[in-house]
C-alpha cells in the first residue's frame, strides 16, 4: 500500500501521465495512427492508472473528505467518461450496445480535460481562481447589457438593411451574429463595404456608413472596453486592497512612532 500511495500521491508521477496520456490521445487522432492497437493498448493502460488513483486516494483520503475538493470531483468525472472504454476491452460482447466509434471518441477528447489539473500547480492559482470568479459575478450584468444593445442593433439593421444585404441581415438571428462581429471589431469595415455596390443614392450610402461607424463605436470600443475595464478591475481587487493593508499598517507605525517621539519630548 505504501507503493502505491508513493505512486499516485506523487505530483511528479501524475503530471507526467496526464502529459503522456494527452500526447497519446493527440497522437490516435491522426488518422493514419487512429487503429493502432498498440496506441490503444497503452491508452487503456492510462484509464486504468487515474482509475487506481482514485481508488487509492479513497483509500487515504476517505470518500467523504475526496469529494470535498473540486479538482478531485473534477477527476471523478474524467475516470467516469472513461469507465464505457474499460468495459468494452474487458467484455465486449456483454457492452455490445455501447458505441465503439463516436461516443468514445467524445469521452476520449473529455479525458483531454486533465490536462486542466496543470492548474493546481501554478503558483498562487486559488488567488487568480478566486478574483476570475469575483470579475465574472462583476461583469455579468455589464455583459447582458452589451448582449441587449447587440440585439437591438441586430433589429435596427435587420429592418434598415435586410432586404439589401439578406445574407448578412435577412433575419434577426443572422443580423445578431453579424452585429456581433462588428462589436469584436473583426473585419467590421467589410459590413458596409459589402453594401457600398448595393446603394445608388449618396445620402443613403453615408448615412449607412455613418450608422456602422456608430455601431462599432458604441457596441465594439466602448461597450467592450467598459467589460474589459470591469473585468481587469475586479481580478486586481485583491492587489488593491493588500496595498491598503500595507499603507494602513504603515500608517499606523507612522503613528506609534510619532507617539513615541512626543513622549520623549515631554
Amino acid at each position: 500500500m505504501d507503493f502505491l500511495k508513493k505512486i499516485f500521491l506523487s505530483d511528479k508521477i501524475i503530471l507526467s501521465a496526464i502529459v503522456l496520456n494527452a500526447v497519446i490521445i493527440t497522437w490516435m487522432a491522426f488518422p493514419t495512427y487512429r487503429d493502432t492497437d498498440f496506441l490503444h493498448y497503452i491508452d487503456h493502460f492510462f484509464i486504468w492508472f487515474f482509475l487506481f488513483e482514485m481508488l487509492v486516494k479513497w483509500k487515504v483520503m476517505g470518500i467523504k473528505k475526496y469529494f470535498e475538493d473540486s479538482w478531485n470531483v473534477f477527476d471523478f468525472f474524467l475516470v467516469m467518461v472513461s469507465l464505457p472504454s474499460i468495459l468494452l476491452n474487458l467484455a465486449p460482447e456483454m457492452f455490445s450496445f455501447i458505441p465503439q466509434t463516436s461516443l468514445l471518441l467524445v469521452f476520449r477528447m473529455f479525458r483531454l480535460l486533465r490536462m486542466f489539473r496543470f492548474l493546481r500547480f501554478i503558483p498562487n492559482m486559488a488567488h487568480l481562481l478566486k478574483g476570475a470568479g469575483r470579475a465574472m459575478k462583476a461583469s455579468v450584468f455589464v455583459f447582458f447589457a452589451l448582449m441587449f444593445l447587440n440585439f437591438m442593433f441586430a433589429l435596427f439593421t435587420c429592418h434598415l438593411f435586410g432586404e439589401i444585404a439578406p445574407e448578412k441581415f435577412g433575419n434577426p438571428l443572422k443580423s445578431t451574429y453579424s452585429i456581433f462581429q462588428m462589436f469584436t471589431i473583426e473585419g467590421w469595415y467589410e459590413m458596409p463595404n459589402s453594401l457600398d455596390d448595393k446603394m445608388s443614392n449618396p445620402f443613403a450610402l453615408w448615412g449607412m456608413r455613418i450608422y456602422f461607424v456608430m455601431v462599432v463605436l458604441i457596441g465594439g470600443i466602448l461597450g467592450m472596453s467598459l467589460v474589459n475595464a470591469i473585468f481587469v478591475d475586479e481580478m486586481t481587487m485583491d492587489n488593491n486592497d493588500e496595498l491598503e493593508n500595507k499603507i494602513d499598517k504603515l500608517q499606523e507605525q507612522i503613528e506609534e512612532i510619532k507617539g513615541l517621539i512626543l513622549e520623549q519630548k515631554k
